[in-house]
């Protein structure tokens, strides 16, 4: 899919400059296929009154929800509960990129803290903020022809997965069904079906982003290729808004879904099996281990394989071996939409019920999934750990509270592609490891097992589990490819309008 030329955002306004978040480096000029460095830009510097929020509103063909409003208070909610304290100046539902251009030149030009939304899954909440938060879920459109899928950045993972595959086809992406496309794939995309056919950022053909020259850049490997490298990868937020991305789809045809579990006696012995298991098996296969504490302890292997019923049987027969006899198992083929339902936990209900509730962009009038109030930390395993780190992780998850170490297999074709051909580095990952906390201890617990487990995961961690927490965390989430990051964010955004506390 060839993007169309460099344009302005289609406005009847001036359009003027937006940014990303605060570089690493300054001024550096990019080597090749750059595009001329974006100019700097001062600030008026002048507080907004009440009569410049009414203009930005009027301005707007999406709309502007104030301090006030009745849909306030709904309006400035993430996934997460405890944001709920942060009360945004203004939230503006961009119907398109000029509505997009005109949030970023108000708050360019009256300095007024921005904030970039599409799920509001920031695991630390940098989807939200004091100023004027900009919300693309309007912007959710989703079509595809000949192969490839154009998506809105606004646009609801559960809801690609169900349009798509009304067509008979899919992108790789993730589990969670209220995550925003744009968030997945600017971060890379770890997901259900990577090891087969990558992450979502590897089958990102084109990105369409509102950058801080305000122009709307179309954006590929051959048009803009360094900003295109650095959208797959380098995280939301960082270089601009994106508005639209064109995907390579593969086909949705069944597949079979499976849940085994073994009694916690078993965890050491399953997961020293499991990661020698996992990142070995036929592409086709892709699966996850959990070590839980929630309601009890339980060791849980789950996953989905693009074949069969008997011979995803026979691959998890051999898994079995290693581990010792099961306390339960399913294994059943279903349909491909059905099979990333299931693993967004909506089995049991429609696609409308497998959003959060409500009347605004995104959200559905008869929504059911609840908010959730949680803390997280990751990790990227590097090698197999030892028996000494795997007794160390079970121990974690085995003291009082209510958490979990959830551990997705990495290999097949996300490890193909070399680190430095997109942003995202971790391709000689074997598998993520992510750290996830509810209720009282949450913050505690996180922090004690993910402490007590770098001694045998080392400093590599995901950047869509971003964590205001981690040290090193330039290297952690970008490795090799933060300098070359750098440079993309100063040709493109000198400007820093953008300021995430981790931001390129």
């Amino acid at each position: 899919m060839r993007p169309a030329p460099d344009a302005p955002a289609l406005d009847r306004r001036t359009l003027l400059r937006i940014g990303g978040v605060a570089a690493l480096t300054a001024g550096t000029a990019l080597a090749s296929g750059a595009a001329a460095p974006a100019r700097a830009w001062t600030s008026a510097r002048t507080a907004p009154r009440p009569a410049d929020w009414k203009a930005l509103g009027r301005g707007l063909e999406g709309r502007l929800i104030r301090p006030g409003d009745a849909a306030y208070d709904a309006a400035r909610r993430l996934f997460d509960p405890a944001y709920d304290g942060i009360r945004p100046a203004g939230v503006a539902y961009c119907a398109n990129p000029s509505d997009v251009a005109e949030c970023v030149n108000f708050a360019r030009r009256l300095d007024v803290p921005l904030a970039v939304r599409s799920g509001g899954h920031s695991y630390a909440g940098w989807s939200t903020g004091t100023g004027l938060v900009v919300d693309v879920s309007p912007m959710r459109e989703i079509a595809h022809r000949s192969g490839r899928a154009t998506v809105g950045a606004g646009a609801k993972l559960i809801d690609v997965y169900d349009r798509l595959a009304a067509h008979g086809v899919s992108i790789p992406a993730g589990s969670c069904p209220t995550v925003g496309v744009s968030g997945l794939a600017l971060g890379g995309g770890i997901g259900v079906v990577a090891r087969k056919y990558g992450l979502t950022c590897d089958v990102m053909e084109s990105v369409q982003i509102v950058t801080a020259d305000g122009r709307l850049l179309a954006c590929d490997a051959n048009h803009h290729p360094e900003l295109f490298w650095a959208c797959r990868g380098g995280g939301g937020g960082n270089l601009g808004v994106a508005v639209s991305f064109g995907f390579r789809t593969h086909p949705a045809r069944e597949v079979t879904v499976f849940f085994v579990q073994w009694p916690w006696r078993r965890a050491v012995r399953a997961l020293r099996a499991w990661q020698a298991w996992a990142p070995s098996v036929p592409d086709e296969l892709w699966s996850t281990l959990h070590l839980s504490r929630e309601g009890g302890t339980q060791v849980q292997v789950a996953g989905v394989y693009l074949g069969g019923r008997a011979e995803c049987e026979r691959l998890l027969d051999r898994l079995a071996d290693r581990i010792g006899a099961t306390s339960s198992s399913s294994v059943r083929r279903v349909s491909y939409r059905q099979a990333m339902m299931i693993m967004a936990g909506c089995s049991n209900l429609s696609v409308s019920q497998c959003h959060q509730g409500g009347s605004l962009p995104g959200r559905t009038p008869d929504g059911r999934l609840p908010r959730d109030r949680f803390a997280a930390k990751s990790h990227l395993a590097y090698r197999p750990i030892s028996e000494a780190g795997a007794r160390t992780l079970v121990a974690e998850v085995d003291r009082p509270g209510s958490h979990s170490v959830l551990l997705d297999a990495l290999g097949g074709a996300v490890g193909r592609v070399r680190p430095d051909a997109t942003a995202f580095p971790h391709r000689a990952a074997l598998y993520s490891v992510q750290y996830y906390a509810h209720r009282t201890g949450a913050t505690a617990w996180t922090r004690r097992a993910h402490a007590a487990m770098r001694p045998h995961f080392g400093d590599h961690a995901y950047v869509n589990y971003v964590d205001p927490e981690l040290k090193g965390w330039r290297s952690a989430y970008y490795g090799a490819n933060a300098g070359r990051l750098a440079r993309v964010k100063a040709a493109y955004d000198p400007g820093r309008l953008f300021r995430l506390p981790q931001g390129v």
